[in-house]
């Protein structure tokens, strides 16, 4: 095992949710958020950088500039090589309208050709603004029909750095490459006593035509919907109480080595007798889950468990026998956020089940 930090610096408030991808020379690729200035905010002023590991994410370059804010902020990005061999980059633009408090939250798209060396014209899922439409990071799925998703959550605007209001789940898919997008037929509706509502959801192929997605959300857990017809429409959704945890994100993906489910969430226990402070959000322990029956039965590894460090938004990525893992790690004793600070780890998941 190894690890990185990207630790938040003068001038350089936060790094945080990111995304791999790997280039056909073997070099892995991590997009980032960098936020620059003296805030750290999500609405305050950032790019998306890379960095590359030519030794399977031990050591990485400098970060170099990918995506420049045209406005005031970009965030949140995923990557994902698509069947045709190009690489896509999702990503969130934030934009003030005009002299309001309002804020415009939109999902864009690039794709490149050259592993990365040059994007296409950005290309916009979501359609006429304005509107707050939130994604996670490294969210960006497609399934074996060629079917490309961008799971989502549409909330009421956004007039403040903590006021999203109740959001409920939705789906952008393309089936042309990505050039054109769509909304599918149904969205994801929280229960009416669930005031925060759907999050930061995402999004993972169960088998033929059947989908799983699931959702942020303040009731205790994480909320789960099904879909049999490719995602056009979804079950109503449930608690998912094996995913216990904070109004944090889950992030989960298939190991294509051997077929199992992987899962990163913060299996948050609210008997605990430990005060979580407000800058760590509740989001620790971090914790590993694994599944060899599709989803239905989990086995736990504990990654991190830090009273006064924060971990959330999870990106994942199998190279080989490893999986490599970014995610927020702030503590107390060096900023106010857990937000601030991100970490790269290198796992052997065969050594996890001693396999």
């Amino acid at each position: 095992m190894s690890e990185i930090l990207l630790q938040h610096a003068q001038g350089n408030p936060r790094n945080s949710e990111g995304a791999f991808e790997r280039l056909k020379d073997g070099t892995i690729v991590f997009a980032y958020t960098r936020y620059s200035g003296d805030h750290w905010d999500d609405e305050c002023t950032a790019d998306i950088c890379m960095i590359r590991s030519k030794d399977g994410g031990i050591s990485w370059s400098e970060p170099e500039l990918v995506v420049k804010n045209r406005h005031q902020n970009v965030m949140s990005v995923s990557l994902l090589r698509l069947q045709d061999d190009r690489i896509a980059m999702v990503y969130l633009e934030k934009t003030m309208i005009g002299n309001t408090q309002w804020i415009d939250c939109r999902p864009l798209a690039k794709f490149s050709s050259d592993e990365m060396a040059s994007w296409s014209e950005t290309v916009d899922l979501a359609g006429s603004p304005p509107f707050y439409m939130c994604c996670v990071n490294d969210c960006l799925v497609q399934v074996k029909s060629g079917r490309i998703f961008c799971p989502g959550s549409l909330h009421r605007y956004k007039t403040h750095p903590r006021d999203f209001g109740a959001g409920i789940g939705v789906f952008f898919y393309s089936d042309d490459g990505g050039a054109t997008w769509q909304q599918t037929r149904e969205c994801c509706y929280p229960p009416q006593w669930l005031s925060s509502g759907f999050a930061e959801p995402g999004l993972i192929e169960l088998g033929q035509n059947h989908l799983m997605a699931w959702f942020r959300a303040g009731g205790g857990c994480q909320y789960k919907s099904y879909s049999y017809d490719n995602g056009m429409t979804w079950t109503p959704a449930i608690p998912a109480t094996e995913f216990r945890s904070p109004g944090a994100p889950l992030s989960m993906k298939r190991n294509p080595a051997n077929g199992e489910l992987y899962a990163v969430w913060n299996d948050y226990h609210p008997d605990r007798s430990v005060r979580f402070e407000p800058g760590v959000m509740g989001r620790t322990p971090l914790v590993l889950g694994i599944s060899s029956d599709n989803g239905n039965t989990w086995r736990h590894h504990v990654l991190e468990d830090s009273p006064v460090h924060g971990f959330s938004y999870t990106a994942m990525f199998f190279n080989g026998d490893d999986l490599l893992l970014g995610y927020c790690c702030g503590g107390l004793a060096t900023c106010k956020c857990m937000l601030q600070d991100l970490k790269i780890r290198v796992i052997n998941w065969r050594q996890l089940d001693g396999k």
